[in-house]
C-alpha cells in the first residue's frame, strides 16, 4: 500500500507507541564498566583526558564496583596500572600483583560480580610495548607463554573471564591450555579478536601509563584499512576456543562489526573506546552535545550493528538513563 493508506508516522507518535515497535534494545545487563586499579591506599587520580574515570587503589576499586552494582551494572573489566615494571612484564603474573590484588578484593566484597581481566603486557613492561621484545621486534611465542602465566595468575586469583588484548597469533590457544591445564576449565576467555591499530586509544595510555616509549604498535594491532583480515582474525580466536570475541574500537568500526555478526555465532563485544568517551565528554561540556542523548545513539548503534555486550565508560550514566525506560 501507500500514502495516505500507509503512514509510517502512526507508530512514532507517541513515546509507548515507538517503545512497543522498537527494533534495538540496549540493556543494563549489556554492559560492562572498565575500571583501573594502582598499588597502595586511598590513591584517586582522575584521568585529565577521560572526566568521570580514575586511577583507583583496592579499597576504592571496591567502592566503586559498589556504585556499579547499585546501578545494575553486573560486570567489569580490570586493568592494572604498575608501579613496577621491567623489560619482560614480570609484574604481571605476580600472585601479589595489583590486578590480583584487585580481584580479590572485589570478589570478597562481590563474589557475584563478573569480573573480566584485561591480559596485556603493555602496563607492566618498561618499554610499554604489548609484548618481550627481540630487539625492536615483539617475539610472538615468547610473549603468548607470559600471557598465558599472566592469564593463569588472574583466575587463580578469582577472574571469571580473561581478555587477551595484545593481538599475538596464537594467544587465545596458549591461554586455554594454560587454563584448562591449570584446572581453569570454566574460566572463559573473551579476545580482543579484531583491535586496530587506533588513534582513539590515546586517552587509555594515559590511564594505563602504557603508551610505548618507542615505536608504535603497528606491527601487531590490525590496518584500519583492511576489512577481509578481520574474518581471519576472529576466525583463528574462534577455533582456539575464544568464548566471545570483541571489536575495538566500535564507532568507526561498526561495518566490522555487522560483518563479524552476520558471519560468527559466537557472542559479540564493542569497545566504545576512551577516545570515543573523551569526545563525547569535551564537546559536552562546551555545551556542543546532549550528553545524554548522544551516548545513548551511539551505544544502540553498536546494538543495532551486532553487539551482543558493550564494554565502556559510560556504563553508570548508561544504566541510570536506561531506567528511565526512554530507550
Amino acid at each position: 500500500m501507500s500514502f495516505p493508506q500507509s503512514r509510517l508516522r502512526r507508530l512514532r507518535r507517541t513515546p509507548t507507541l515507538r517503545r512497543m515497535v522498537r527494533e534495538t534494545v540496549c540493556r543494563v545487563d549489556d554492559l560492562i564498566y572498565p575500571l583501573f586499579v594502582v598499588p597502595g591506599t586511598g590513591r584517586r587520580r582522575e584521568i585529565s583526558s577521560m572526566p568521570g574515570i580514575f586511577q583507583l587503589s583496592p579499597e576504592l576499586l571496591v567502592e566503586e564496583a559498589g556504585r556499579a552494582r547499585e546501578a545494575g551494572v553486573g560486570a567489569v573489566l580490570l586493568f592494572g596500572v604498575a608501579d613496577d615494571k621491567d623489560d619482560r612484564g614480570n609484574p604481571a603474573c605476580a600472585e601479589y600483583g595489583i590486578v590480583q590484588q584487585g580481584l580479590r578484593a572485589l570478589k570478597k566484597t562481590f563474589p557475584e560480580l563478573a569480573v573480566i581481566t584485561d591480559v596485556c603486557l603493555c602496563a607492566y613492561t618498561s618499554h610499554g610495548h604489548c609484548g618481550i621484545l627481540r630487539g625492536n621486534e615483539v617475539d610472538n611465542d615468547e610473549t603468548c607463554r607470559q600471557l598465558a602465566a599472566m592469564a593463569l595468575s588472574h583466575a587463580r586469583a578469582g577472574a571469571d573471564m580473561v581478555a587477551p588484548s595484545d593481538m599475538m597469533d596464537g594467544r587465545v590457544a596458549a591461554i586455554r591450555r594454560a587454563l584448562d591445564e591449570g584446572g581453569f576449565p570454566m574460566t572463559a576467555l573473551m579476545s580482543y579478536a579484531v583491535k586496530f591499530a587506533s588513534a582513539y586509544y590515546g586517552p587509555f595510555r594515559e590511564a594505563a601509563d602504557s603508551a610505548p616509549r618507542s615505536g608504535d604498535r603497528r606491527g601487531y594491532q590490525m590496518d584500519p584499512a583492511n576489512r577481509r583480515e578481520t574474518f581471519r582474525e576472529a576466525a583463528f580466536d574462534a577455533e582456539e576456543g575464544a568464548d566471545i570475541l570483541m571489536v575495538k574500537p566500535a564507532l568507526a568500526y561498526l561495518d566490522i562489526l555487522r560483518d563479524l555478526r552476520e558471519r560468527c555465532d559466537l557472542p559479540l563485544a564493542a569497545y566504545n573506546v576512551s577516545g570515543e568517551y573523551a569526545m563525547v565528554k569535551a564537546a559536552s561540556a562546551r555545551g556542543w552535545l546532549d550528553e545524554e542523548q548522544v551516548v545513548m545513539e551511539n551505544l544502540l548503534a553498536m546494538k543495532r550493528a551486532g553487539a551482543d555486550l558493550i564494554i565502556t565508560y559510560h556504563a553508570l550514566d548508561a544504566a541510570r538513563w536506561l531506567k528511565k525506560g526512554e530507550y
